[in-house]
């Protein structure tokens, strides 16, 4: 999932969770072409302010989800390598953008405005 149909110009113009005779080529969840599509498709149905508040709401779901992983962790409540692989990569690779955020200072208290 999900497997594309495109139109003599190279474009999506439908989406499938079965391969089909129309809809044979796969694409991955994250490809940017499919994510336009869907996009455009949410728009056209809904209007813009709704896709943009849908669109934020899921960054902020994204931490929640991540924040609760790390409490089930800490808790004992679950093991870490209890989620699948590609999940556990992913959170490794958020800790780590995180991680380097956070120690990235450019200014210390003590340096009155000066790099």
């Amino acid at each position: 999932m999900p497997y594309v149909q495109r139109n003599k110009a190279g474009q999506i113009t439908a989406v499938s969770a079965e391969k089909t005779a129309k809809s044979a080529e796969w694409l991955e969840l994250d490809a940017p072409e499919l994510k336009e599509y869907l996009l455009n498709f949410a728009g056209a149905a809904h209007p813009p302010e709704v896709a943009n508040a849908l669109e934020e709401s899921d960054q902020a779901l994204i931490r929640v989800v991540d924040d609760l992983v790390n409490v089930l962790v800490e808790h004992n409540l679950m093991r870490f390598t209890d989620l699948p692989e590609a999940a556990q990569k992913k959170l490794l690779e958020r800790r780590s953008l995180r991680e380097s955020l956070t120690a990235l200072k450019l200014l210390g208290d003590d340096d009155h405005g000066l790099i």
